[in-house]
């Protein structure tokens, strides 16, 4: 096992999560269209959240790799059938042709495990497959019921319900959708020819995750290999084939200063890197660099948590804090709002980290990101609010309305 106690190694190890993650190249997939369709293969998903301050996390995760990015761009991928919509760890935007991974987790909701809901309306799920099948695809909204509408999900009409169970084990897929209003179709019209349906082993599934782990991140812990997955046999199958590939030395592990363990292939750290640059990344609590808090924390030294779950008298930073990359470090985060009515970003806090303080080239790479987000939030001005530690708040708020590259700017 390699110890790492120098910060020139731990350098090496960031520069090599982040590089693998896209987030040091200025286009590591591409652009537009054909680079979106090459970031979401390489990473494996991308997280859905109805959560809209901001643009939401699936169109932000892509904005922050894939240079001319644009969100109806998610909506072309699905028609075109690149992508499909499922569950990896959460509900998520996955692969076409990574579909065979997805039906290990539909056979166990259909063998009676249990997701969203604990009782199930068969009568109902047979009655709206024989609607679909004849009528073609459903949308929630088009289902009419005598209920009266309840707040939240778990209060969903019976047969919103039906729909998401069907959807669930695996007989609809979301065929379409229009923002958050799915359609949903009969899997076998919705599933290109050509795309692999066989019910993988646990041997070949631990080998998928293992191996687009390893692709995505760089490095891994093997408590991230199969991270929020709760299938025993799938864990242990992990464990061994990790063991497997340690023993061939085609695997080997790093042991970082607060004692965690990752694992990378052998020989990763002697290649070449990505070079750093002066770019600052704002990225989306859901990104998939971030969304493992404990590696965060371990490989980073960067304390993260979305606070929009937090009671807002105990809140810290804000209700939907952004963290801020810059280099190979995490210097920040700023919670912010995009008022759409009057197209006006604001920031309502921005917390920078002690080192960062009288650093002019931080600023103006915190200026230039803003400035870009604005844009990818259709805003044409940005306000600033608070700014920690306080005495930068003149100097940035200076700094945002005399930016070349900024829209116009108040406070």
């Amino acid at each position: 096992m390699i110890d790492i106690r120098r910060p020139r190694d731990l350098t090496r190890l960031r520069r090599l999560a982040l590089g693998a993650q896209g987030l040091l190249q200025a286009q590591a997939f591409g652009r537009g269209l054909a680079g979106a369709r090459r970031a979401i293969k390489h990473m494996g998903y991308v997280q859905i959240d109805t959560i809209s301050v901001v643009e939401r996390a699936h169109h932000h995760v892509l904005h922050s790799r894939v240079p001319g990015f644009e969100p109806a761009m998610i909506d072309r991928m699905l028609r075109d059938r690149d992508i499909f919509e499922y569950w990896s760890h959460a509900a998520a935007f996955l692969p076409i042709d990574d579909f065979r991974f997805s039906l290990p987790y539909k056979h166990a909701i259909k063998s009676g495990q249990t997701h969203w809901f604990r009782t199930r309306d068969k009568k109902l799920m047979a009655e709206l497959l024989a609607r679909i099948g004849s009528d073609g695809p459903l949308r929630s909204r088009d289902l009419e019921s005598g209920t009266r509408k309840q707040a939240g999900w778990w209060d969903w009409k019976p047969a919103k319900r039906a729909l998401e169970q069907l959807y669930m084990e695996g007989d609809l897929m979301v065929s379409d959708r229009e923002g958050f209003q799915k359609a949903y179709d009969l899997t076998e019209r919705v599933l290109p020819a050509h795309v692999d349906t066989r019910m993988p082993t646990m041997a070949e599934f631990a080998t998928h995750l293992v191996d687009q782990q390893l692709r995505c991140h760089g490095l891994v812990s093997l408590k991230g290999l199969t991270y929020l997955r709760r299938n025993t046999g799938l864990r242990n199958a992990v464990k061994a084939l990790v063991n497997e590939r340690l023993a061939q030395r085609t695997l080997e592990q790093v042991q970082v200063s607060g004692g965690e363990v990752f694992l990378l292939e052998t020989g990763a750290l002697d290649g070449p890197l990505p070079r750093l640059n002066n770019r600052l990344r704002i990225l989306s609590p859901f990104d998939n660099s971030v969304i493992q808090r404990d590696r965060l924390k371990a490989l980073f030294q960067y304390d993260y948590q979305i606070e929009c779950y937090v009671p807002e008298a105990k809140r810290q930073y804000g209700y939907f804090c952004l963290p801020l990359l810059y280099r190979d470090e995490f210097i920040g985060r700023m919670d912010c709002k995009a008022h759409r009515k009057i197209r006006q970003l604001e920031v309502k806090s921005l917390h920078l980290e002690s080192h960062c303080f009288d650093d002019d080239a931080v600023i103006r790479a915190l200026v230039d990101a803003i400035a870009h987000f604005c844009r990818f939030q259709s805003c044409d001005s940005v306000s600033l609010t608070r700014v920690y530690p306080k005495p930068l708040t003149e100097g940035l708020r200076s700094a945002l309305t005399s930016g070349d590259s900024m829209p116009n700017s108040g406070s």
